[in-house]
């Protein structure tokens, strides 16, 4: 997930206030590698990033022992990669290979992962049951995919509560959830979308999760200055990101899916 790019857009889980952003996806997918490991017999695991630019959850990764292959289109966002996993002394254990989704197995072994990361990516392929399909070869039997894609309540509840109803409105209808031409994401989901996505590729799915029900919602003075803020809206999203309720007011959506043995 690259900073300098929107399409591979976010925020680093070490950061305070990163954590808002990914600390759902962090914990879940910490927990995914765990299991994984444990069936697997082993404590390194094979982990593909798609679209992971530089790093922000390639190198918490690698930190924890397991080998990162990341994949993403932009030269500038590999070399932040190799500069970061060399800071953080894991420079070992990732590699950055220049690549997108459409030509992935040009690049990478098909089936040769046991964990996938693919956020942040669907919003921009032309055909999302094709990427699914894609990374979904990339996995060993068992192995795990995280999914991390724009939500479309989110948005519509975003352009709601800054006025623009039109614009709302628009993107409640539009088949891609976009509120209009300048709109800079090119297509949200609902979490039944991304489910059948993911169970049409042929994987078992997993846990849904809501992520950044109200921490885009809440003004940032207002975690900055209050003591403890940041730790009681951490907590708040943590628990509202498993009910399926607010999965449709989520900015994004969280899928964790299994290729059958």
């Amino acid at each position: 997930m690259s900073d300098p790019s929107p399409v591979f857009g976010g925020e680093t889980p070490s950061r305070p206030r990163g954590s808002l952003r990914t600390a759902v996806v962090w914990e879940v997918l910490k927990d995914a590698l765990e299991r994984r490991g444990k069936a697997a017999g082993t404590d390194v695991l094979d982990v593909l990033d798609t679209g992971g630019g530089t790093g922000n959850f390639a190198v918490p990764v690698a930190r924890l022992g397991h080998r990162v292959t990341v994949v993403d289109p932009s030269p500038n966002a590999l070399f932040a990669l190799e500069r970061r996993a060399d800071e953080a002394g894991v420079a070992d254990r990732v590699h950055g290979v220049q690549g997108d989704i459409h030509g992935l197995f040009d690049v990478v072994e098909r089936a040769g992962f046991d964990a996938v990361l693919c956020h942040g990516v669907l919003e921009y392929v032309d055909d999302p049951a094709d990427g699914v399909r894609t990374v979904s070869d990339a996995l060993r039997p068992a192995g795990a995919l995280s999914l991390l894609a724009a939500g479309l309540g989110g948005a519509v509840l975003a352009r709601a509560l800054a006025g623009h109803f039109t614009e709302a409105r628009q993107a409640l209808t539009d088949p891609a959830g976009r509120w209009g031409e300048g709109d800079p994401v090119p297509r949200r989901f609902t979490a039944e979308q991304l489910t059948d996505l993911v169970g049409d590729a042929g994987l078992r799915v997993g846990a849904v999760h809501g992520v950044r029900v109200f921490a885009d919602l809440v003004p940032g003075g207002l975690v900055d200055t209050q003591p403890g803020a940041l730790e009681a809206l951490l907590r708040l999203e943590t628990a509202a990101a498993e009910l399926p309720a607010f999965h449709a007011v989520a900015t994004q959506l969280h899928v964790l899916g299994e290729k059958r043995p």
